[in-house]
């Protein structure tokens, strides 16, 4: 299975702001910075999220391409999308139910300050 993905984006502080903000209510720290690069993960330190700073490079992948995220409570869904739109993101799906995906699906969607979808789920 994958060990990490990372995203190409144009403003390192800003994505970086956007990042700490979204994952950091997930419990997901930020577990390095480098001058054209940050990751989050675990709290042992393994990175599973990076971003690149590639400022004429940051192009998202078609629509239809997401990554999504998990959440372990609806409050965190809602804490997740107030945040990202606070830090830049733009509404792509406010949180709630999703029966369209399934029974206990509960997610909202944000597109980042770059313009990659991403969701927030968890099974209810």
């Amino acid at each position: 299975m994958l060990s990490h993905i990372s995203l190409s984006v144009s403003d390192l502080k800003r994505s970086s702001e956007f990042y700490d903000a979204v994952l950091g209510i997930l419990g997901y720290p930020r577990v390095y910075t480098g001058d054209t690069a940050a990751g989050w993960g675990d709290a042992q330190g393994n990175e599973k999220f990076a971003i690149k700073k590639r400022v004429h490079q940051a192009h998202p992948p078609s629509r239809g391409f997401h990554l999504a995220f998990h959440a372990k409570t609806q409050s965190d869904v809602h804490a997740f999308f107030e945040a990202g739109l606070k830090y830049g993101g733009k509404d792509n799906g406010q949180p709630g139910p999703r029966p369209e995906y399934g029974p206990r699906y509960y997610a909202a969607f944000l597109i980042d300050p770059d313009g990659y979808e991403i969701e927030v789920k968890l099974f209810v």
